[in-house]
């Protein structure tokens, strides 16, 4: 059965959000696993708790967390607001943050299995020949977790197309702007003859989110193949 304006919002809207969080996270993703993979300094273990944080909170708790920090009045949002006219509670933006803190646990721990993986002695290699880190990484172990990174990725949009609790707490439900297909699903489920609806974006999410976990489980061992080989 075809959708309706609002249910092809609702999931445009969570495609858009999922591809902006994914976009924004992954660079400070890389980073992220490179810093944990290749450095040993103090505070280690607590970044590390810190990081998968979002993965044993209830993301209600995190989304709160984000609403202090990024609202209007946090100190956060409040310079970023006066400054730079950016704001993030109760916007689509701010639904793209909640989206990206959600799964950048995922991100980074896929990464940096990735580079754990990699043998350092081709690293090392390349060090001895003269070439900087920069030129290290980028022609070397950048390569090497492309896979790793594509996973991560896929995960990571997965789980911002199926957030709801932080994304409803931080930027409420509002259709057209913050309804996601997560939140309309929720908002179909308490209207009397919502449940077809409700039935139809539950399809949609669970195609989604099945392909996202298939593709990143194919990449996955295209890594182990790859390792294995090298």
């Amino acid at each position: 059965m075809a959708l309706t304006p609002e249910e092809w919002t609702a999931m445009l809207l969570s495609l858009k959000v999922a591809a902006t969080a994914v976009i924004f996270s992954l660079p400070l993703g890389v980073a992220m696993a490179w810093l944990l993979s290749r450095r040993d300094f103090w505070g280690k273990t607590l970044l590390n708790g810190v990081v998968h944080l979002p993965l044993i909170l209830p993301p209600v708790v995190t989304g709160y967390v984000l609403l202090l920090t990024f609202g209007r009045r946090g100190a956060v949002g409040a310079f970023l607001d006066q400054w730079f006219g950016l704001v993030f509670s109760f916007r689509w933006t701010g639904a793209a943050l909640a989206a990206a803190v959600m799964g950048f646990p995922l991100l980074v721990r896929s990464i940096r299995l990735s580079l754990d993986a990699v043998d350092r002695k081709l690293e090392a290699a390349a060090a001895t020949l003269g070439a900087p880190p920069p030129f290290v990484f980028l022609t070397v172990t950048l390569p090497l977790i492309l896979p790793g990174i594509a996973a991560g990725a896929v995960l990571a949009f997965a789980k911002a197309m199926g957030e709801f609790g932080a994304t409803i707490t931080f930027v409420s439900n509002i259709p057209g702007e913050t309804q996601t297909l997560a939140s309309a699903i929720y908002t179909y489920t308490q209207v009397p003859g919502g449940e077809l609806a409700a039935m139809r974006l539950t399809a949609i999410s669970i195609v989604i989110s099945l392909a996202a976990v298939i593709a990143s489980e194919i990449l996955a061992r295209r890594l182990a193949a790859r390792q294995g080989g090298g």
